[in-house]
């Protein structure tokens, strides 16, 4: 195995600007608004409170443990627990090694978005120019037949600017980007914010997103959508935390540190559901309907209703720039720590230094992308992707590595013994019945209600045969490809690796 000392953190600083920025990316801005105005409004902040505090902060204090204590990306530190764990790593890795192909090209959209808002490229049919003249995708799911270069050039550039800034290294690679890139991402969302505000109509958008609707409350759901929105906002349960954890010192306080990325993360939610729903307000004035019938999520709120919003305000060019700049150091911040669980991993398993990893790994990682994801099948690969590694990889991964670090290996009680070491929040009774009981039982049943919903009716109506192929296969291929990963009989400089050292004694601060 490789000598080189493992990289740190210059400040605990840069890594809270780290995980922060990996935790806010485009789904804070576009998934959460929408999430909570289908669930009750301002009700919905009960069930996302609970949910923080039973899964969210307590599931980044068990990978911040797992990862400052074994110092190893998610395969290496799982080996190290049982080595049939080390599987559970690799199906993270795998996993972000899909979604970093689909992140990317959102990014890249992002990316022209900002020029086309200049002169407002769109027109009067923000829809047609994004489906038909910029993306130009077909008419239905199929076979590829042609590349999209205006997808290309930008997406080319995205992946440049990540592989480079990964090269750098942890500390004067991703710690330098995020001391750069979160407070110009904060400062240009109060902008908005601030904006959005002033619009005619902006207050019927926040009644209609905050008015609590308290019967919802009774809804399993309800509580169901708060979980999801907590695991698939928080960059838990695929590896990330675990990596990044890894490069902390043996002093850093991890409990005070999960407190501080949970809420951090959850404030910018908020903040962005505010410019959101202040901004559909506004539409559904200019328009004279309810907001009801302007509110959308995901890339039709992001890339339709926001170009027909800058098209009717006033300075609308500039706040449109402002927002997809705001989009892309989002994804970038977020895309970059997606990465880094990959290249991490490979350079734990095979004592490779970081730029041949980076630019190998890092180099595969973006060629699948480009292969892929810019083409008129394009945003159907990307739908069925990202619905069923998020539903069947993500919060299913999550589930299995809480339930065997939990029940099966038992090491709660150590982890909360290496946390407590370091901390000045120290962790109680609470914390072994969030990950023992709440979780796996709120995550499970996320996974039945998932299915059962799957097997009702095809996602977005697509076929079986594409859902099959593009969808299902991805989902199960990431955990196969995991499997063989931990089968295959890595070596370096000539010799096997021994993973299964003991971690070395952690020590409280005096």
């Amino acid at each position: 195995m490789t000598n080189q000392p493992r990289e740190q953190w210059s400040t605990r600083t840069g890594f809270l600007l780290a995980a922060i920025g990996s935790a806010i990316g485009l789904g804070n801005i576009w998934r959460f608004p929408a999430i909570t105005y289908e669930n009750g409004g301002g009700a919905f902040l009960l069930p996302y409170l609970v949910a923080l505090l039973t899964a969210g902060i307590p599931v980044l204090i068990m990978e911040y443990s797992i990862g400052r204590k074994y110092r190893m990306s998610p395969p290496a530190a799982l080996r190290r627990m049982a080595r049939p764990a080390e599987v559970i790593g690799w199906w993270q890795v795998v996993i972000c090694f899909v979604i970093a192909t689909y992140y990317a090209v959102i990014l890249a959209w992002a990316v022209r978005y900002v020029g086309f808002s200049a002169d407002q490229a769109w027109g009067d049919d923000p829809e047609g120019f994004l489906f038909g003249d910029f993306l130009e995708v077909a008419e239905a799911p199929g076979m590829i037949s042609g590349y999209v270069t205006a997808v290309i050039w930008p997406l080319i550039a995205v992946w440049v600017v990540v592989l480079v800034i990964l090269a750098f290294g942890v500390r004067r690679g991703i710690e330098r980007a995020n001391k750069v890139f979160i407070p110009l991402l904060v400062l240009f969302f109060v902008i908005l914010v601030i904006r959005a505000l002033t619009l005619d109509g902006a207050a019927e958008g926040l009644d209609a997103l905050f008015a609590p609707d308290w019967s919802e409350l009774d809804n399993g759901s309800v509580w169901v959508a708060a979980y999801g929105q907590i695991f698939f906002s928080l960059s838990i349960g695929f590896g990330i935390m675990v990596t990044y954890a890894s490069y902390l010192g043996r002093r850093a306080d991890l409990t005070g540190s999960a407190m501080v990325a949970g809420f951090a993360n959850s404030s910018f939610e908020i903040l962005a559901g505010i410019g959101v729903f202040a901004t559909l307000g506004f539409m559904a004035a200019q328009a004279g309907v309810p907001v009801d019938e302007v509110a959308s999520a995901g890339l039709g709120l992001a890339f339709v209703a926001f170009p027909a919003v800058i098209s009717e305000m006033p300075a609308g060019s500039f706040f449109g720039v402002l927002f997809f700049v705001s989009l892309v150091i989002a994804g970038l911040s977020s895309l970059i720590s997606i990465v880094q669980v990959v290249v991490s991993a490979v350079q734990d398993r095979t004592g490779i230094r970081r730029i041949p990893a980076v630019f190998g790994v890092g180099g595969l990682v973006a060629l699948a992308s480009i292969l892929l994801f810019p083409t008129d099948e394009g945003l159907f690969l990307l739908d069925a992707s990202d619905h069923f590694v998020n539903q069947y990889g993500i919060a299913l991964a999550a589930l299995v590595s809480v339930v065997v670090i939990a029940w099966v290996l038992r090491k709660l009680p150590e982890l909360q013994q290496n946390a407590d070491a370091t901390s000045a929040i120290r962790l109680g009774h609470w914390w072994r019945i969030c990950l023992g009981l709440i979780t796996p039982l709120v995550l499970g049943w996320m996974m039945v209600d998932s299915l059962r919903q799957e097997f009702d009716e095809n996602y977005e109506g697509y076929s079986t045969e594409f859902l099959l192929s593009a969808g299902w296969s991805v989902a199960i291929g990431a955990l196969l490809i995991g499997v063989i990963l931990t089968l295959m009989p890595w070596k370096a400089g000539g010799e096997d690796i021994d993973l299964d050292m003991e971690a070395p004694v952690e020590r409280k601060e005096p």
